[in-house]
Parts: structure tokens; C-alpha cells; sequence
């Protein structure tokens, strides 16, 4: 299966919402204020917030009117144009190497499995790679990790259960160099229940990471569940303002109707978007592309 029929596949319960709603919307009728209406109502319904859809409407309104655009048909590629270019925001520059990327967010969004799918994605770009299994605190976490590691043929790096995150993320870093790794990823606790203790751990890492690996390229990545759509905002919000995120990865758009909150975070936060995953395997880890995502929706 082609990248496009993956993730057109991959986004079919939001293809299937968006597409089923927009079929009467773009049907050749005059532009009226219901045709605004319902276009709203559908924004909303894909987990758009009201907010950022409102301002969708008000670009789309004004796009509308300066190209004399009557009939409901002619909008439909102004609408998509708008929504690529609020993506097109979060799009991000290649890497560098050697390179650090430390993985953040809470339990059950799918981190360490995230990361494995990574590793095998910079394996086969011929990179060598070290994890590091900086979630001490969960010994199921490290196990499925150590597994995908052995997948990507990475060196895998942990500690005793309860060991210091830090020091274990220094060990990582001392084999790195020894073994002129590419690419360091590192798993990380996502204990909110204990948020002031781990976003100091977070930090801690980070320090880590700077001094003794400083001619590294330094991303700090939050991989959210796609399922839980908006309700997600808020775990960015915790890990951007303790850590400063760079980058954004959402799972699980597969299981969703409304993936329409990537645009909301893309509105939302100066956080480029990573990666996106549409399924089980790690070719359904995807490069985000901010055309092929609006187009597999309307597709």
C-alpha cells in the first residue's frame, strides 16, 4: 500500500464523517449564511474547536467575497487551501545528526510502542540508534521496549525499576558516543498523578542531554492519542510549559471520526507535527504532510 492509500485508509472514519456531511454542502447551491451554518456544525462535529473554526469561516467568508465566488462548489478548495496552511505552520525542517529526541506523555497514549516505530523508522534510513528506557517506573514499559529495540536493531539502555531517569539517560548518552550512534531516543515516566516530580525529572534529562551530549540536535516530543481528541490540549499545555516542546506526534487516527483537532493544535501551539499514526504496524507511523492530510480527508 502507496503513503496516500495508507493514510486515506488510515483516516477513513474522518474521511467518512467529513465526506458524508460535505456532500450536500458543496452541491452547486447559491453561497448563503446557511451554507456558513452548517459549515460550522461540521468543523465543530470533526473536533475543530468552535474558536478556530470561527476564524476558519471569517478567512473563508473573506477569500469568498474577494474572488466573487457564488456558487457552494467553487469554495470547497479555498476551505481545503486555508486549513493546509494552518497546518503548513507545524511542518517541521529535517533532522540533524547526531541527534537527541527525549519522548513525553502520559500513560496509555501509545508512547513506548511510538517509540519503537521510530526507532525502526531511522533504522532503515541506515541510522544507528540507542533508546533509552528512562520510564524506570514501569517494568512492562521497559520489557516492550527492550523488544522493539531488538526489532531495530538499536542498543537498548535502562536501569533497575525506581533507578534515577537522569542517570540511566547518562549511560545512554556515554554508549551513544562510544558507538557513534545517530540518533538517541529516550522513553520517559508520564506519571501525571505526580506531575511536579516528573516534569523535574523531565527538566533534569534535559540538562543531562546538553552537557554531555551538546553537539547533539535536541527535540523533546509529545506523543498524544489521537481518540481523545481535544481533551488532549491539556496534557500539551502541562508538558509544553514544563519542558518546551518541539515536536508532536498523535496516535491512534485510525480509531477517530475526528481528527480534525490536529488542526486545533496546529491553531493552537507553535509545536511542529511530527508524525502521525494510522495504525498497528510501523509503516503506519507516518511523516505528517500537511497537503496529503487535508486531501486524504476530502479525498
Amino acid at each position: 500500500m502507496g503513503f496516500f492509500s495508507r493514510l486515506v485508509s488510515g483516516l477513513k472514519n474522518t474521511k467518512k464523517s467529513f465526506s458524508e456531511k460535505f456532500k450536500y454542502i458543496f452541491t452547486g447551491n447559491e453561497i448563503d449564511e446557511d451554507f456558513f451554518e452548517e459549515l460550522e456544525y461540521i468543523l465543530i462535529s470533526a473536533d475543530i474547536g468552535a474558536v478556530t473554526a470561527e476564524e476558519i469561516l471569517e478567512e473563508l467568508r473573506d477569500e469568498i467575497k474577494a474572488r466573487k465566488i457564488k456558487k457552494t462548489e467553487d469554495s470547497k478548495e479555498v476551505l481545503k487551501d486555508i486549513l493546509k496552511n494552518i497546518l503548513k505552520e507545524t511542518e517541521v525542517e529535517e533532522y540533524s545528526y547526531p541527534l537527541a529526541i527525549m519522548i513525553v506523555g502520559v500513560n496509555g497514549v501509545g508512547k513506548t510502542t511510538t517509540i519503537g516505530k521510530i526507532a525502526q523508522k531511522f533504522a532503515s534510513m541506515k541510522k544507528k540508534v540507542v533508546i533509552a528506557g528512562a520510564d524506570t517506573f514501569r517494568a512492562a514499559a521497559g520489557d516492550q521496549l527492550k523488544v522493539w529495540a531488538e526489532r531495530a536493531k538499536a542498543k537498548y539502555v535502562s536501569g533497575e525499576q525506581g533507578a534515577d531517569a537522569s542517570a540511566v539517560v547518562f549511560d545512554a548518552i556515554s554508549s551513544a558516543k562510544a558507538k557513534d550512534a545517530d540518533v538517541l531516543l529516550i522513553d520517559t515516566a508520564g506519571r501525571l498523578h505526580n506531575k511536579v516530580n516528573l516534569m523535574e525529572e523531565l527538566k533534569k534529562i534535559g540538562k543531562v542531554v546538553s552537557k554531555e551530549w551538546p553537539e547533539a540536535e535536541y527535540h523533546k516530543m509529545i506523543v498524544i492519542d489521537g481518540t481523545t481528541g481535544q481533551n488532549s490540549k491539556e496534557q500539551v499545555r502541562l508538558f509544553d510549559e514544563a519542558v518546551g516542546l518541539s515536536d508532536l506526534c498523535v496516535t491512534k487516527l485510525d480509531g477517530t471520526s475526528k481528527a480534525g483537532f490536529v488542526i486545533e493544535l496546529a491553531k493552537t501551539y507553535d509545536i511542529a507535527m511530527r508524525y502521525i499514526g494510522v495504525g498497528e504496524t510501523a509503516d503506519d507511523l507516518l511523516d505528517f504532510d500537511a497537503d496529503e492530510f487535508v486531501d486524504a480527508i476530502f479525498e
